[in-house]
């Protein structure tokens, strides 16, 4: 019994890691780029902060010597010196 619960249980948490579709997904490569999935596009950009709109707010990745690599409908790659990586949820302050 316990065995089975234990299987469910890990059945439950696999499907809660997979992002469901259209979900934002970062990624970060060391302190170097940054790759954003399922983004809405660009609201501010400058060489020391970049701010992308995604489905339920803004991703803002701050540094120095940013700049976009590539962008497409899908992905936003963003090279640089990155110091940080942050989430602002709509109608949050």
């Amino acid at each position: 019994m316990a065995h089975s619960l234990w299987n469910r249980f890990s059945e439950e948490a696999d499907l809660l890691a997979e992002p469901f579709p259209g979900q934002p997904i970062v990624e970060i490569a060391g302190d170097q780029q940054v790759l954003i999935e399922n983004h809405a596009g660009v609201t501010a950009y400058s060489r020391e902060s970049i701010q992308v709109k995604v489905k339920f707010g803004c991703i803002c990745i701050c540094g120095c010597g940013l700049e976009m690599i590539r962008m497409t409908k899908d992905q936003l790659v963003i090279r640089g010196k990155i110091e940080g990586v942050t989430l602002q949820r709509r109608g949050s302050a």
